[in-house]
């Protein structure tokens, strides 16, 4: 195959945008630079070009929900919306909470998967907070360790998880969620929109006393800790000062929860429905600072499809999750710069998963996205997004791969 130049793009590496050609032959970025020789010309005035995203935080459903999704489908999505690499969570059946289940999950992946797909391992067996899983032997097989979906709630339990998960270099990925805290019934954040629809509301106590709990015993173990889907404001102060301390703390945070609070929540619909909630105006200010100020390192979307039937049962019978690919990049955005956006979603996640360099840079094997700027209005065909109807800008216009 010969030389084709894309020219004229917005070529984003080391954190910055410079107006660069990217000449790539044989598979292989051969030259970046300006004004690069060539017949072969893609005009790529006006366009993005980065890395693939890295997400941090999905679920695939596959194996035990195929219904809902699977590796094929839902990597197809992501690697349309630009993304080469997803971490799967672990709420699955069987849950790999060993060698032997985690196999059965990553055979599917070997069948079906588009794009780079590594899994989390359970902290604990089948994903009950009762006992641990094996550890040590789920080591070589997974990128890290959650019980996603739930919560730790014994302390005792999850000081022992944190000693065991240190031994592995493995870093442990927290939903931390205190049931004692959750009435029964909860759906979404407590405040403006559970009393104007009547349904039960969500304290953030949930999430930031869970939190102080892990923090101090991230203090006493050592263990690599990373937060999911932070919400409260209160808690980026904890993980700020957690920092601070010089704790070997990350966390992360969706679009929806960046873009979006209750006051947004226009209708009884299970697409504003996800755990945690949308958090109130306060906390969303709360998670851009702290994404512009290094608090928050990644931008990870939780992408978690359901049903449409599971979804249209109103805010306090649907499931929680809603669906994230498609639109995080243009979601986020449209309250952050895009250089921050794309330093969270690329050099931020491939970091934590210990990838390396992952800057465009010659010698490499051409993987690379091309981003429009153009206005789109979110349809979802099915899929569950509280960004329904709303009109974005930017998207995944191709992705090269050789």
């Amino acid at each position: 195959m010969g030389a084709r130049v894309y020219a004229g793009g917005q070529v984003y590496r080391n954190g910055r945008l410079d107006e660069l050609d990217i000449c790539v032959e044989d598979g292989i970025i051969t030259a970046i630079g300006k004004d690069l020789p060539g017949e072969d010309r893609v005009d790529c005035t006006g366009k993005i070009i980065t890395p693939g995203f890295i997400d941090l935080h999905v679920h695939l459903r596959e194996p035990g929900y195929e219904k809902k999704e699977t590796i094929a489908s839902g990597t197809a999505l992501a690697k349309k919306s630009g993304f080469q690499t997803v971490c799967a969570m672990p709420n699955l059946n069987p849950a790999p909470d060993a060698p032997e289940t985690a196999d059965v999950e990553l055979a599917a992946i070997r069948r079906s998967a588009e794009i780079d797909t590594r899994i989390y391992g359970t902290i604990t067996r089948e994903r009950a907070g009762k006992e641990l899983s094996d550890i040590e032997g789920l080591a070589p097989f997974v990128c890290g360790y959650t019980d996603d979906g739930s919560g730790i709630q014994s302390e005792a339990l999850m000081e022992e998880a944190m000693l065991a998960i240190k031994k592995t270099g493995h870093f442990l990925a927290a939903h931390v969620e205190d049931m004692a805290l959750v009435p029964k019934g909860g759906c979404i954040r407590e405040g403006i929109a559970s009393e104007k629809f009547g349904v039960v509301g969500i304290p953030p106590e949930s999430e930031t006393q869970q939190l102080l709990r892990d923090l101090k015993l991230v203090e006493k173990t050592g263990v690599r800790y990373h937060m999911c889907h932070i919400s409260a404001k209160e808690s980026v102060e904890a993980i700020r000062e957690a920092k601070q301390k010089g704790l070997p703390v990350t966390c992360e945070v969706t679009p929806h929860q960046l873009c979006l609070c209750d006051e947004d929540i226009t209708e009884d619909n299970g697409r504003f429905k996800m755990n945690p909630p949308l958090g109130t105006q306060e906390d969303r200010r709360a998670l851009i600072i702290g994404v512009l100020d290094g608090t928050i390192d990644v931008i990870a979307t939780d992408h978690a499809p359901h049903t449409p039937e599971e979804k249209g049962r109103g805010l306090a019978l649907s499931a929680f999750g809603v669906s994230g690919f498609a639109t995080a990049f243009a979601a986020s955005i449209s309250v952050l710069p895009i250089t921050v956006v794309l330093q969270k979603m690329i050099d931020a996640p491939a970091r934590i998963l210990g990838m390396g360099d992952v800057t465009l840079r010659e010698g490499m094997k051409a993987c690379f996205n091309i981003l429009h700027m153009n206005p789109w209005t979110v349809c979802s065909e099915g899929r569950s997004t509280p960004f329904e109807g709303m009109t974005l800008t930017g998207g995944c216009e191709c992705r090269i791969e050789n």
